[in-house]
């Protein structure tokens, strides 16, 4: 388990450049939400850590989710902005893609 902590922790140390100011001071990182623009997430997403989209669902006419996962099964929550901003709203581990039986 603590080897797919320092991944995400190490997500976190790349994307600090992006946190809001006042961020680091404010407590835990992982508390924060960590903003830059979608080309920007979504580079640092692929290239850097293999993440893959898993699914996206429209949340309102300005807003989109995201569930970016990892073939090791990390897996980041992207809500993506129409003025072209994605913030990672949570992330974790352990991530299982959910197969429903025919009816």
């Amino acid at each position: 388990m603590s080897s797919r902590i320092i991944p995400a922790v190490a997500c976190l140390c790349l994307l600090w450049p992006v946190m809001p100011p006042g961020a680091w001071a404010a407590g835990s990182p992982i508390a924060e939400v960590i903003c830059a623009p979608r080309a920007e997430m979504l580079q640092r997403l692929t290239l850097t850590y293999g993440a893959q989209l898993a699914g996206q669902g429209v949340r309102n006419l300005e807003m989109v989710m995201e569930v970016w996962t990892t073939p090791r099964g990390d897996w980041t929550l992207v809500q993506s902005y129409s003025d072209g901003r994605a913030c990672i709203v949570a992330m974790g581990e352990a991530w299982e893609a959910v197969v429903s039986d025919p009816a």
